[in-house]
């Protein structure tokens, strides 16, 4: 019954400007699009994680920009340089250009301009990539392919595609540029692929890199963006269309802002640094548990506002702790030396109690939650599942004697009951990617 099998799906999340630290947006994406890998994985696909690496074009030219102008500050004084307005103003730029400095001196100076940004982007580049893969990792997230966007360029796929869509008749000249008649698909206007200066426009190595996924031999495609990439969806969908993708090639989802918030107040800043807050704050104040569980349980098309004092809590009303601290319980059921081993049997009869029958019901439920989380893609329902399966197991606890020395047979089949509903929610637990630990 698995309907996912072997089909080949992309997702590529996250995928933030290497240009500096992680911050709150990628936290929600990050959690979603790995939790969404991990269903359709389960559900019997098979699944790609990529982050896109946009280590080409203006950002990356500001970013140089950026940096040579703290190299200058350092070697002139601050003010002898101005900065530039649309510049990188973070302290993680400073750092940049001291450890430039530290390992090059003034030698730059006598360089020329180009020789020093592509030096300088390079060296960000080199320092921030491995940042980003180690604070990812750290909160649970290993990408099967960090793929770069410089790459479809050197290899002249993006020409390629551009050439591609004139060839099927998509595109016409005017003013000097390049066109993609998207207006033909319901666009508002046309979008221009190659500028008139010659240099392309974001969306064509953009519709470069999709095309290229499909080419790897990946026709599922998912991808997750901040919301403010609305428009920017149908325009890619119409490309895809354009060059012959059938439908649904593509889907995207829109991810909505979080806000943090304390005592009812918004947090925007870092106490320790004033700085916005960064993954790797966040999950050394919260952990990775809390900070996993909040982000993935809201759908991501809603906005969030993440109470920190909640995540932080160690009481049943931080849900995340709720739902461990039930693991936590029944392997100290299954572990007590007062109680009998279990031992596997064939029917388990005697479990006639409501409660029980609702959590055999829900235990079996749980491949077609997978699936259907899957299908919809809607990885926050399984924080759901595994909220709705904690509360019967906890109330059962509460309720009823699993230890009945007078009569074996029963609490043998009740530990089997526990063995189960502890399997289950370590698996769910485990799709989200927070830990199930066995003492509390």
């Amino acid at each position: 019954d698995n309907w996912l099998d072997g089909k080949k799906y992309m997702v590529e999340f996250v995928s933030a400007n290497p240009t500096g630290p992680m911050h709150m947006g990628n936290a929600r994406g990050g959690v979603l699009g790995d939790t969404l890998a991990s269903v359709l994985d389960w559900s019997g696909a098979n699944v790609w994680r990529e982050f896109y690496v946009n280590d080409f074009g203006n950002q990356i030219e500001k970013f140089a920009k950026s940096i040579e102008a703290r190299y200058f500050q350092l070697i002139k004084g601050e003010d002898a340089v101005e900065f530039p307005e649309d510049g990188y103003h973070g302290d993680d730029i400073k750092e940049l250009a001291q450890a430039f400095y530290a390992e090059h001196g003034e030698s730059y100076l006598d360089k020329t301009e180009a020789e020093r940004h592509a030096d300088m982007a390079r060296f960000g580049l080199d320092r921030n990539i491995p940042k980003m893969k180690s604070d990812l990792e750290r909160y649970g997230i290993k990408f099967d392919e960090w793929f770069f966007e410089s790459s479809l360029h050197e290899s002249g796929f993006v020409a390629d595609t551009a050439k591609k869509l004139t060839d099927l008749g998509w595109t016409y000249e005017k003013d000097g540029a390049l066109w993609f008649k998207s207006t033909d698909y319901g666009d508002e206007k046309d979008r221009v692929l190659r500028k008139s200066d010659g240099t392309f426009s974001y969306l064509t190595p953009d519709i470069a890199n999709h095309v290229y996924k499909v080419e790897r031999g990946y026709p599922l495609l998912v991808d997750l963006w901040g919301a403010d990439h609305h428009s920017y969806v149908i325009r890619m969908q119409n490309a895809l269309t354009a060059l012959g993708y059938p439908k649904g090639t593509l889907e995207v989802d829109l991810i909505q802002m979080v806000r943090m918030v304390e005592d009812g107040k918004e947090v925007k800043m870092s106490k320790r640094t004033g700085n916005a807050i960064t993954l790797r704050e966040l999950c050394e104040d919260i952990g990775v548990d809390a900070a996993r569980w909040f982000f993935v349980s809201k759908d991501v098309a809603t906005h969030m506002d993440l109470d920190l004092k909640l995540a932080r809590s160690k009481d049943n009303n931080n849900p995340v702790y709720y739902a461990q601290y039930a693991y936590s319980r029944m392997c100290s059921i299954l572990k007590n030396p007062q109680i009998p081993e279990f031992k596997p049997v064939d029917s388990y009869d005697r479990l006639t109690d409501e409660k029980e029958l609702q959590l055999l019901k829900m235990i079996s439920e749980f491949p077609k939650e997978v699936a259907a989380d899957a299908l919809n893609r809607k990885p926050n329902k399984m924080t759901e599942y595994i909220i709705s399966l904690v509360k019967v197991f906890h109330s059962y606890y509460n309720s009823t004697k699993v230890n009945n020395p007078d009569d074996p047979e029963l609490t043998n089949q009740r530990l089997g009951l526990i063995k189960a509903t502890m399997i289950t929610l370590k698996n769910a637990l485990q799709l989200i990617g927070v830990s199930a630990p066995e003492t509390m």
